[in-house]
């Protein structure tokens, strides 16, 4: 095989208490990666599309060839890789539209090496183009993209990423505000230190989440969406972010909260009928005050990349 092509998942990061450790994969959006192998060594992007004329060619600074580089350096491969990316996601989202980008083109070069790595093992090489694309190699996004399903970065030095059993059939409603949010600003401006009673709150969430998550109990889930650290800072950022989120709650959300650095705002249903009633109440709440957006509903994508 010399040639293929990959969806790579959106994913929603943090999940309120959990500041880069949490994530979870969507069903959609995400980005499609066309990945050829040729003769002439080295990377290179050939074409992008959906992208406005944004993001730059040069494969030492888009997360679709930093990654690739660093991995086939890594297994001191001279083969020659050309990438088409079909962004189909919006970028500055806070939907992981950088990590979507570098974990498809990661999964599609190692799929076509024969598959040396592991989808794991593919994450730190992820890793290395989320620092390129915003200065932090956070891994909540990439993980969640290339293993599919709700992950835990229980540790990043060394790095550990536990995969998470979620019992319930749990969807999601993501509302995207139309505006742009750099992850390197909305990480300038958390603080560098929280309270005792802060920490002891979150560490609560975080963990009761998780024990929610592996027993299938949603009123345990709903008590633990909760961000007293994060979300308080950010949501400034977010334009009428307060009344979203109680047009979410009142509906039958479970949680509602910034999905990674924003804008985009998600909540967590039991099913997917709720999850629409939710997303159209939080759409409608939006537009209500001038806040164009876009709707996804989508139920916790458990593959991560699939090949088309």
């Amino acid at each position: 095989m010399k040639e293929i092509r990959v969806f790579a998942p959106a994913s929603v990061a943090n999940v309120a208490c959990g500041f880069d450790i949490f994530g979870f994969a969507l069903d959609e959006p995400g980005d499609e990666i066309a990945v050829k192998l040729v003769k002439e060594p080295g990377v290179r992007i050939v074409r992008i599309s959906g992208d406005e004329g944004v993001l730059p060619l040069d494969p030492r600074k888009n997360t679709a060839g930093v990654g690739v580089l660093k991995l086939l350096e890594h297994l001191k491969s001279e083969v020659g890789v050309e990438i088409e990316l079909h962004k189909k996601m919006p970028m500055g989202s806070g939907l992981g539209s950088s990590a979507a980008s570098a974990a498809g083109s990661l999964f599609a070069v190692n799929a076509l090496l024969g598959s040396p790595l592991s989808p794991k093992e593919l994450i730190a090489f992820a890793m290395e183009a989320e620092k390129e694309a915003c200065g932090s190699a956070h891994a909540d996004n990439v993980a969640a993209a290339l293993l599919g399903g709700f992950v835990l970065i229980r540790s990043y030095d060394p790095l550990d990423v536990v995969q998470i059993p979620v019992r319930a059939e749990l969807h999601c409603a993501v509302l995207h505000p139309k505006i742009e949010i750099r992850t390197e600003m909305a990480r300038k401006i958390l603080k560098n230190e929280i309270s005792l009673s802060q920490l002891v709150v979150q560490s609560a969430n975080a963990a009761g989440l998780i024990a929610g998550l592996l027993q299938g109990d949603l009123a345990l889930i709903a008590k633990c969406l909760k961000d007293v650290v994060v979300e308080p800072v950010r949501a400034a950022l977010i334009p009428h972010f307060y009344d979203i989120q109680k047009a979410a709650l009142e509906n039958g959300a479970l949680g509602c909260s910034i999905s990674g650095s924003g804008p985009s705002i998600f909540a967590i249903a039991k099913d997917r009928n709720e999850a629409a009633q939710i997303g159209y109440a939080m759409k409608e709440e939006a537009l209500r005050n001038g806040l164009d957006c876009d709707l996804y509903l989508s139920s916790i994508n458990q593959k991560g990349p699939k090949v088309l």
